[in-house]
């Protein structure tokens, strides 16, 4: 579904990754940890087609296509769809104006009855409450409210790859466990995801099938739940020093 092979990235002309390469097989949770500033954040916005992140060298291809061709627009409604580590606010645009909006985009025949129901669904599966689709998207949410907003995008959307950084931060342990419900709900054959986190717990409850540790611009490990626990452990101190 999607692979990268040897990508260079930089922004504003200094080098952040250094040669990525990466599978992710339809049906597959891959997990990318690592310290700050070892490019994971630069790797979700490059895929996602941020215009400061330049590809200098390598390959992106999303289902058979040149991702690198693709304006972020194509690749949204190509099936690509990233969780940000810092949500935008959005004044005077409603969460729930926002989600009717793309929804009618990716679904013409979407009809207003449709998406409440498909809209109160998701509300009762994720314990959320119905107020909180009339505020203005992001403005004034708590670190909290911006991730679980997030997550309400991504289960009303249901993308075939979806790229969470972050997703998890500043949220308490049984918020943990409606995210990563919602992401192992969406599990499937046709579905795929890659998640940055600095969490281990997370992991527990979503037991990813391959996880990645990121250092200086590079993958420099890649294993199973047990990498996760050795970070827990030890930290990143074996993998940085070793790339140095």
């Amino acid at each position: 579904m999607l692979r990268l092979d040897n990508v260079h990235i930089s922004v504003q002309g200094k080098s952040i990754l250094n040669g990525i390469s990466l599978t992710v097989n339809p049906g597959e949770i891959h997990v990318i940890m690592g310290p700050n500033g070892s490019g994971k954040s630069t790797l979700a916005y490059a895929l996602a087609g941020h215009p400061h992140y330049v590809a200098d060298k390598g390959t992106m291809v999303f289902h058979g296509k040149d991702l690198l061709a693709m304006t972020p627009a194509q690749r949204s409604a190509e099936g690509l769809f990233l969780a940000f580590q810092y949500p935008v606010e959005v004044p005077g645009v409603t969460l729930r104006h926002f989600l009717y909006t793309i929804l009618k985009q990716k679904k013409g025949d979407l009809t207003p009855l449709g998406f409440r129901e498909l809209l109160q669904k998701q509300l009762a599966a994720l314990q959320y409450e119905t107020q909180f689709l009339d505020r203005q998207l992001n403005v004034g949410f708590s670190g909290g409210e911006k991730k679980r907003a997030e997550v309400l995008q991504l289960m009303m959307v249901q993308p075939s790859c979806a790229i969470l950084d972050e997703t998890d931060s500043g949220l308490d342990i049984d918020s943990l466990k409606v995210v990563a419900g919602a992401i192992t709900s969406l599990r499937s054959k046709t579905f795929s995801a890659l998640i940055i986190t600095h969490h281990p717990p997370l992991l527990s409850f979503l037991k990813p099938d391959v996880v990645h540790i990121m250092s200086n611009g590079k993958i420099v490990a890649s294993g199973d739940m047990q990498l996760a626990h050795e970070v827990e452990r030890d930290g990143y101190k074996k993998w940085v020093m070793g790339n140095e």
